[in-house]
């Protein structure tokens, strides 16, 4: 993975003081330091909260940023405190700014309806109910956000716990489809793509249209050598718009979306109507693909407007 001996090993200790508890329980995850004034200052209410609802599926554990600061890079940890609650290795709410009781208590209640927690015996009546429609709704909104701000391997895990609770969701496996096409996971993509095919449920679902379109703009990625000589062959050539669509489907597969939106959007100025105006097609397929909500798709969209329209 790429990781020195320290990292693995904080690696491990995270693995196994938090993701192995959030298997089953609702883990309140605490980022501070001993410097930390406000830590401190919250530290008595998650503790005594979590003690309050141990017998709920919910546990503590804490990191010092300072001690384990690949961790909280990996976290992309700003500011302490910051508080997450983890299930099943993955944050599904930032606890920050709860920092009353009242606040907290109101929060892991809410996450404990809706989640199959394996604490006590009212917890596990709600897990054997299952998530409602609301609860998978509002799941699949904080996994698409979450890759609308470009962290596609947390969002295709949240999607997958959701695809678990709702198999038959398409809004679920289309957001696993664009996260692991999005993240490089291509091969992993078509898998869950072919799966929710022969789905008859799912065959027909928009949503499920919308990421085949995403994982056939991924087609089969070039490596470094190849995307560069596509560059040079459409920058020594930029009326070969043959060259110019080539680049951008290359640089859209490798990742390269700025890229791809700068060619495509330079052909639609030059000449719009070429090929039948594939230029523009292939950007609103690829608006389509990506979500219509993610801020890199919003902001094309208003430049590719400015030039259709001035």
């Amino acid at each position: 993975m790429g990781l020195n001996l320290d990292e693995q090993k904080a690696v491990d200790r995270f693995r196994k003081d938090v993701v192995e508890p959030s298997m089953t329980k609702l883990v309140i995850l605490d980022f501070w330091a001993e410097w930390c004034g406000p830590c401190k200052a919250l530290a008595p209410t998650l503790e005594k909260v979590a003690a309050e609802y141990a017998d709920k599926g919910v546990v503590l554990a804490k990191v010092n940023v300072d001690e384990e600061q690949f961790i909280a890079s990996q976290f992309q940890v700003q500011s302490i405190p910051t508080v997450y609650a983890m299930f099943q290795g993955q944050p599904v709410a930032d606890l920050t700014n709860a920092r009353s009781e009242t606040q907290l208590k109101q929060v892991l209640d809410q996450l404990l309806g809706q989640l199959p927690i394996g604490g006590g015996d009212a917890a596990e009546g709600q897990g054997q109910q299952g998530p409602s429609a609301e609860d998978i709704a509002q799941f699949i909104a904080m996994a698409e956000q979450i890759l609308a701000d470009g962290d596609a391997e947390r969002a295709a895990g949240m999607f997958g716990q959701v695809v678990e609770m709702a198999p038959d969701n398409g809004a679920a496996q289309a957001g696993l489809v664009r996260s692991l096409v999005q993240a490089g996971h291509v091969d992993e993509a078509r898998a869950v793509m072919q799966a929710a095919e022969n789905n008859p449920s799912l065959a027909s679902d928009p949503a499920i249209a919308a990421a085949k379109s995403a994982l056939e703009l991924a087609g089969n990625p070039v490596d470094e050598g190849e995307l560069a000589a596509l560059r040079d062959a459409a920058q020594s050539s930029p009326d070969d718009m043959d060259k110019q669509l080539a680049f951008a489907e290359a640089a859209f597969a490798a990742g390269q979306r700025d890229e791809t939106a700068d060619t495509l959007l330079q052909m639609v100025e030059t000449d719009r109507e070429w090929n039948d105006g594939a230029a523009r097609a292939k950007l609103l397929q690829i608006f389509e693909a990506v979500g219509l909500e993610d801020a890199w798709v919003v902001s094309t969209r208003r430049r590719l407007s400015k030039i259709l329209f001035g």
